[in-house]
């Protein structure tokens, strides 16, 4: 009489894969790696160095100043340092600003509504839309003389304003940036999938309004993902360059010089720096001592949400 088999698939799986030596793990990240090291890591290091320098881009005749850069930029640079006041006013507005109007869409669209994939997908198009033609749109709406909505507002008088320049810029620069909530929308979108029924429902019952359930039910399970639009947001509202010099008055993106002071970001004037003044040196010293401001605020941020960020813990994995 013979014998059944024993399955051995499982154990069999297990020694096929540790067959396999760790050299092949860096075998197949090393794509990314070296992508790493000469795109990322050598720039950066060389930044470095160009910072203590007083390189202009163009002379191979430099020499090493060594922190007067940093000096001057802390101490004797009032305009950096007005862009700098400028881009935290700006991210201080458009961050709670993307996150709030992303989450009201999000509950929005969660609802059993009457073609909601449609609506889901109106809402998200935007943010698929490039930078450039965005830009574009914004410049036919708020163009002085040309503009729809200059021509609009000509059956009420006859008033151009020049939406364009200050102070109205900062205020569309703020509009345009809103026009992408599609994007935050939709991740926002995916954890309200996750939140349990039950509890709204329990909570319908026990006689809480729709208000009362959004803010202590909804929003703390879904605090994580909240919390990784504002670091995210943050970190890229910070460093925006390409929008304001898009809807500069000339329609050039090299014309950086012609950016309205009230939306003259830092980025804005680390560009200058390069491309105009020919001080690389300096731009790169802007550039480090941004980058050090930005990792401080994360990690600031990322202290402070201990108290606002709520995981939810399976009860088999409690301690």
């Amino acid at each position: 009489m013979t014998q059944a088999p024993v399955a051995t698939t499982g154990s069999s799986r297990g020694r096929g894969w540790r067959r396999y030596r760790s050299s092949t793990f860096y075998l197949f990240a090393s794509p990314w790696i070296v992508g790493f090291l000469v795109l990322t890591l050598m720039p950066i290091g060389y930044a470095l160095g160009v910072s203590f320098t007083n390189y202009d881009g163009k002379s191979s005749f430099w020499r090493w100043v060594g922190f007067r850069n940093y000096v001057e930029l802390l101490t004797s640079d009032p305009a950096a340092m007005q862009s700098m006041v400028r881009t935290l006013m700006f991210t201080a507005i458009v961050v709670p600003l993307s996150v709030a109007v992303g989450l009201l869409l999000a509950l929005m669209v969660n609802r059993r509504i009457r073609a909601r994939g449609a609506v889901r997908a109106i809402f998200f198009l935007p943010s698929v839309v490039p930078v450039v033609a965005t830009a574009i749109m914004f410049r036919l709406i708020f163009n002085r003389d040309a503009g729809l909505l200059n021509y609009i507002l000509s059956f009420f008088g006859d008033t151009k304003i020049t939406w364009l320049a200050d102070p109205y810029a900062f205020y569309v620069l703020i509009l345009m940036m809103l026009w992408g909530c599609g994007a935050g929308m939709v991740i926002i979108l995916a954890a309200l999938q996750d939140v349990p029924v039950e509890l709204e429902e329990a909570a319908k019952i026990d006689g809480a309004s729709s208000w009362r359930i959004i803010r202590s039910i909804t929003i703390p399970l879904i605090s994580p993902v909240l919390y990784f639009q504002v670091i995210t947001g943050v970190i890229g509202t910070l460093q925006i360059l390409v929008q304001p010099m898009l809807l500069a008055e000339t329609s050039s993106i090299a014309s950086s010089a012609n950016v309205p002071q009230s939306t003259s970001l830092f980025m804005v004037e680390v560009y200058n720096e390069y491309f105009y003044n020919s001080r690389f040196g300096y731009g790169s010293a802007m550039l480090w001592v941004f980058f050090i401001f930005i990792l401080t605020l994360t990690l600031v941020l990322q202290r402070l949400s201990k108290r606002f960020v709520f995981y939810q813990v399976e009860s088999g994995n409690e301690e």
